[in-house]
């Protein structure tokens, strides 16, 4: 088990470097990745149940072990702080997406695919990201929590507000049933799993090692992907990862600024910028992938599959740099107590 809980903490630390190299195995083995696309079901509402909406699954699942009956009572004691971190998830991310599809005259497929990014609830790992650069984790995992819980309605209903003149037809049904089926139910098992048996050493055990599972499972997300739309990926030129880098980068810097106009202080600033700019992209990449009604535009799933890796990227890279100034700050604060 010390050996799994190592090899955990290992991909937990090196999770963009872990999806980079999935993603470039699976571009030339493409064969490699192909079982993430395996079809095993079809919903009522005609959304395919994929192995890739298992993965999601699980990945969820693991948020889910996470959660404790304290993370709920944040809920109630901080409410403004979460009310305006909700607000600006489901505002910046979604209008900003929105802006750039049209300033970048993105084609139909890719221009979705950005807009359900946008759409979608914060990441996962923020919340290791806001402990990372000093923020405030308990904001953080409140923040998650609840866009994770309001997206069954949020991401359905800002899409087919934004996405209302694409040339396909978006209902907010399928979308709301594949949410609750690979995101709130999951979450829901692992919250009351670790509700009854959070106390057990075995089961803590176990909680240690699900961080690597879910870094592997966002890596078999971008793989499949990959697989199935790989030869693609080049096709639409650089504007596909110029929109990912300006989504995700003004999401950060609107984030901030969204705080810093609320009063909030530094660890809150830091936090409320990770949550917005780092979003769920490994469910947007599912809902491209599974939902009935983006089977006609398969290329949306390209840029959430880029959102994927880059968010992983630029999450450790925003982190590690709040922390390194605070570093600074701290050794010029003893350097000038010195003097």
């Amino acid at each position: 088990m010390k050996q799994l809980q190592k090899f955990s903490k290992f991909l937990s630390d090196y999770t963009s470097i872990v999806v980079i190299a999935i993603a470039v195995i699976t571009f030339f083995l493409p064969s490699l990745m192909g079982w993430v696309n395996f079809q095993l079901f079809t919903d009522p509402v005609a959304n395919k149940f994929t192995s890739q909406s298992i993965i999601i699954g699980v990945i969820m699942f693991s948020m889910g072990l996470t959660l404790t009956i304290e993370d709920f009572k944040i809920l109630a004691q901080r409410p403004f702080d979460i009310c305006i971190g909700a607000i600006a998830q489901y505002l910046i991310m979604p209008f900003l997406a929105f802006f750039i599809t049209k300033l970048l005259h993105l084609p139909t497929g890719i221009a979705l695919g950005l807009i359900l990014v946008g759409c979608c609830p914060g990441g996962v790992s923020s919340n290791i990201m806001s402990y990372l650069c000093g923020g405030d984790v308990a904001f953080s995992v409140g923040m998650t929590t609840v866009s994770t819980i309001l997206s069954p309605v949020m991401t359905p209903l800002m899409v087919s507000l934004l996405a209302s003149g694409a040339k396909i037809t978006i209902h907010g049904l399928p979308m709301f049933v594949s949410i609750i089926e690979t995101v709130i139910v999951p979450v829901a098992i692992g919250f009351v799993l670790n509700y009854a048996l959070g106390k057990n050493k075995t089961f803590k055990e176990l909680q240690k090692v699900m961080p690597g599972v879910a870094v592997l499972g966002l890596a078999c997300v971008v793989g499949g992907v990959i697989s199935s739309q790989g030869s693609k990926f080049f096709q639409s030129g650089a504007v596909i990862f110029i929109a990912v880098l300006l989504h995700n980068g003004l999401g950060y810097f609107l984030g901030y600024c969204a705080g810093r106009l609320t009063g909030m202080n530094t660890a809150k600033k830091r936090t409320i910028s990770i949550e917005v700019g780092m979003q769920n992209a490994g469910l947007a990449t599912n809902l491209a992938t599974t939902t009935a009604q983006f089977a006609s535009t398969p290329e949306s799933a390209i840029i959430c599959a880029v959102s994927c890796v880059w968010h992983s990227i630029s999450g450790t890279l925003l982190a590690g740099l709040f922390a390194q100034y605070d570093k600074m700050k701290a050794t010029h604060k003893k350097t000038a107590t010195a003097k």
